[in-house]
């Protein structure tokens, strides 16, 4: 069976799941040393992500599994599997078929099921910008068009402390 990347694209670009599901073969820069994935978002708006070696090499791999080196440029990128017969269609994944993948694979690695494609892409965010990277930065990644709402994917300081929980007033069982 093909295995798509389309989840690790997902994890490795901190794309929208819908905006992956839009990639098309021509979205793909292959043509050099440097890869790079060109994302159609909200609004109309290009975004060009540079791909992660680690991205670039399973991406030749399913490239290469799929077929898809040479297709038309128009065509999907991730296509839809009859898993059954173990092949790909001509038709591309949704973000729903995207994201449920997403949650075969935390499952087959053990991981919580809680966890799902935003929230590694809100946590993409929070790590980056733990790590120094200018908002500016995280934005354009995100594809955000207001810096604001790249302050809510922000969970640095969101922490409940003991010493909040330990001042909420007490309640007797007869008051609630």
């Amino acid at each position: 069976m093909i295995t798509s990347s389309s989840p690790l694209s997902v994890a490795y670009t901190a794309a929208r799941v819908g905006a992956v599901a839009k990639l098309k073969r021509s979205s793909l820069r292959d043509g050099d040393a440097d890869w790079s994935l060109q994302f159609s978002e909200k609004g109309g708006k290009q975004r060009l992500i540079p791909v992660r070696h680690d991205l670039k090499h399973h991406l030749s791999l399913y490239l290469d599994a799929a077929s898809l080196r040479d297709v038309p440029k128009p065509s999907p990128l991730f296509r839809s599997a009859i898993r059954r017969e173990k092949r790909l269609t001509k038709r591309a994944m949704t973000g729903h078929s995207i994201a449920r993948m997403f949650k075969r694979r935390l499952k087959d690695a053990d991981l919580p099921d809680y966890l799902s494609p935003h929230g590694i892409r809100s946590g993409s965010a929070t790590d980056l910008l733990s790590q120094g990277v200018p908002l500016e930065e995280v934005q354009y990644l995100l594809g955000h068009a207001d810096p604001r709402t790249t302050r809510l994917y922000d969970h640095r300081n969101k922490k409940v402390t003991r010493n909040v929980v330990e001042r909420i007033s007490s309640v007797t069982p007869e008051e609630v």
